[in-house]
């Protein structure tokens, strides 16, 4: 058996959609997409959904996840965390099964559109990079964040000098370094990393390029826009769903 393990997080309750991750994209579950791209990805050895709903755990399991457990209401909260989650999945599995995975594929149902190809090259980049403690994808930001600003009171600083000269900032887009934003495409943890130093992603992360394009929903107008995503992208979808 792969001791490489996707979990994908899916608790209820959320405020700016409510139940948005079983919400319907499509004729399917929000977290449906989440699920079938990491059904259909080689590598991966099993399919893990982490929620406090039975109801939510019903859905996941109609597409082809285990549920194993339900995710305790503490830390199902707002503000709980992804370690919260992790280190609850890796206590149930070393005490009901004596196993925890080696590597963790980090699948958000925010980001549905996946291709199981491009998580597969995410797998292959974890795997070549031994000393890397973990991998985030990552999308280039359309302008470098050096061309920003932050408010001190009420006057402009720059991001990148914190200096209220923000002449610096004034300058074409060549003079700048590059600068990405972290985008949950997908995110492969190491479990004995995260075990051993308490934390998610440490300091020798892998930028893994992912596809541009396919937004992340926080709110319904995010929503509106991956509907039209997905019906741009109906091949991906029907790839998807059409084993079932």
């Amino acid at each position: 058996m792969s001791d490489i393990m996707a979990i994908i997080p899916a608790r209820s309750g959320s405020k700016g959609i409510i139940n948005k991750n079983i919400k319907l994209l499509n004729g399917h579950p929000l977290l449906a997409y989440s699920v079938r791209a990491a059904c259909l990805t080689k590598g991966i050895g099993r399919v893990v959904v982490s929620t406090d709903s039975e109801e939510y755990a019903s859905i996941a399991r109609k597409y082809g996840a285990e549920t194993p457990f339900l995710r305790p209401k503490e830390i199902s909260k707002d503000d709980s965390t992804d370690l919260d989650l992790m280190f609850h999945a890796f206590s149930w599995f070393e005490k009901h099964e004596g196993f925890i995975p080696r590597l963790v594929v980090h699948l958000r149902p925010t980001g549905p559109l996946r291709q199981p190809q491009v998580i597969e090259g995410a797998i292959q980049a974890i795997e070549f990079d031994k000393t890397s403690t973990a991998l985030r994808s990552i999308a280039e930001t359309p302008e470098s964040v050096y061309k920003w600003c932050e408010l001190d009171g009420d006057y402009l600083t720059c991001v990148g000098t914190k200096s209220r000269d923000i002449d610096a900032t004034s300058f074409g887009r060549q003079f700048y370094t590059k600068t990405y934003e972290p985008n949950g495409h997908v995110d492969i943890l190491k479990s004995d990393f995260m075990l051993k130093n308490k934390k998610i992603y440490g300091d020798r992360v892998i930028g893994f390029h992912s596809p541009r394009g396919f937004m992340d929903i926080d709110n319904q107008e995010n929503f509106d826009v991956v509907t039209l995503q997905a019906e741009h992208n109906k091949e991906l979808c029907d790839a998807f769903f059409k084993s079932l």
